[in-house]
């Protein structure tokens, strides 16, 4: 049975040719890029031309990004270390439908003392700049916090109208990790002070993030060590992991517009055709037409089905999608995302996320309406 994958959104499988370079990598790298020996200068060489040739891509200074573990390790550290460097009296601002890595942050931050408010969005997850901004402004928060695109509905953020409309002194993060390589990202340009990523997104390894950081901007480390990644990210680097990250990002952004505009096609493809066979199925979030969904994810309900028994049943189908934030995919509770859209518990518990990637075609669209189709009944 061939099996069908279309959960890019939880992960993207290892592009080949990134995966090439992290192997040949690999074999080639013996010293530790802090060490002065031969070996070692010679991984902070690779080090040091992966950082020029991932910035160069993303269009920023090579001082202004940091390696880390992932998109969590990532968010955390801008959020905490920002607001830590900004002082106590400084607040965070952000919306219901951030990541949990986001959410989850905003609330260790509230426990501690910070002030903390949230955000609310509309039926399709949108949110207001004006509202963000103003509830900033009056709370005198040091950030705000955005997801550029969000990983289950797919709602783009008004990133660049945020970072204009934002009092000095109040910092922009927001959370990239769906967005790089299918959205245009215009960080320095924007005036985007913070953005978090993850490799594994985009056809890198797993276990590797970066964080922007906006050249001025104060961060506080969350870990203490060595004096890796500005000082930053203590501990010694994932060379491999980076050089290879390097390539991922450079082929994602100059591939981008051709790449949105296939799986967006594909996207819609399904829908349509899905929607023809299963007429009670509701599509969640933007409309295709709105330019404001993230290409490649479609999120939809079906009605009297539990997403997560129906994703089990489509697995064993040989159709491999989710029913939400793989982050939260052991989680019993309905997706926070589509509460915050005001959907009941029970229609929040229907959702199904189906998201394309480089791998798939249109052969995937007809297998999957058509495996849609009969485990839906």
């Amino acid at each position: 049975m061939k099996r069908i994958y279309l959960d890019h959104n939880s992960t993207t499988p290892l592009r080949p040719e990134v995966k090439e370079l992290l192997v040949a990598t690999l074999e080639r790298l013996s010293g530790n890029p802090s060490s002065v020996h031969a070996a070692g200068r010679a991984a902070r060489h690779l080090l040091d031309e992966a950082r020029e040739r991932a910035a160069a891509a993303l269009g920023v200074h090579e001082d202004e990004l940091v390696f880390t573990s992932g998109g969590t390790e990532s968010n955390n550290l801008a959020l905490v270390g920002a607001l830590t460097a900004a002082g106590a009296q400084r607040g965070l601002v952000t919306t219901t439908i951030e990541h949990a890595s986001v959410l989850e942050t905003a609330h260790a931050l509230a426990r501690s003392g910070r002030r903390v408010e949230f955000v609310g969005v509309d039926r399709e997850g949108r949110v207001s700049p004006d509202e963000l901004t103003g509830r900033a402004d009056a709370s005198n928060a040091g950030l705000i916090s955005v997801v550029a695109a969000n990983n289950e509905i797919g709602t783009l953020a008004p990133l660049r109208v945020l970072a204009q409309a934002k009092r000095p002194g109040t910092l922009l993060h927001t959370d990239a990790v769906q967005a790089l390589g299918r959205i245009e990202l215009r960080l320095a340009e924007w005036g985007i002070d913070l953005a978090s990523f993850s490799m594994h997104k985009l056809g890198g390894p797993v276990g590797v993030g970066v964080l922007y950081r906006r050249k001025g901007v104060n961060v506080v480390p969350l870990c203490h060590g060595g004096g890796q990644e500005h000082g930053l990210r203590p501990g010694t680097e994932n060379v491999a992991g980076i050089v290879a990250s390097a390539l991922a990002i450079e082929l994602a952004v100059r591939e981008r517009a051709e790449h949105a505009a296939r799986i967006d096609a594909l996207s819609q493809a399904l829908w349509r055709e899905l929607h023809a066979a299963c007429p009670t199925l509701v599509r969640v979030g933007p409309s295709f037409e709105s330019g404001e969904r993230l290409p490649g994810t479609l999120n939809v309900l079906a009605p009297h089905v539990d997403g997560k028994v129906l994703v089990t049943r489509l697995d064993l189908a040989g159709l491999e999608v989710s029913a939400g934030s793989a982050c939260a995919s052991g989680s019993l509770e309905p997706s926070h995302v589509l509460l915050a859209l005001g959907y009941s518990r029970d229609e929040a518990r229907a959702a199904l996320r189906i998201s394309f990637g480089r791998t798939n075609g249109v052969e995937d669209v007809h297998n999957a309406v058509e495996i849609l189709r009969r485990s839906l009944g």
